[in-house]
């Protein structure tokens, strides 16, 4: 398996955790609807699911991957 560096480690859990958060603000509340129909763009509210869904999940599962990595590397420098 791949081996990463600590600080990679925590670089990949820092952007996991803040792309979700933003993710889940910009899914859950009217953020973009609001910021797309101040612009004009209003009509491409409508996409934004086929967007904003797939990235949670995946800043989800880089997460879920960088908190595997650091347990691993934590249990195999205890051995």
């Amino acid at each position: 398996m791949l081996r990463v560096k600590s600080n990679t480690q925590k670089q990949l859990l820092r952007v996991g955790i803040i792309g979700a958060i933003l993710t889940a603000i910009c899914c859950f509340t009217p953020v973009l609807v609001l910021l797309f129909s101040a612009l004009g763009i209003a009509a491409w509210t409508g996409y934004l699911d086929y967007v904003l869904l797939p990235l949670l999940g995946s800043f989800l599962l880089l997460i879920a991957y960088a908190s595997l990595m650091a347990t691993k590397s934590r249990d195999s420098s205890h051995h």
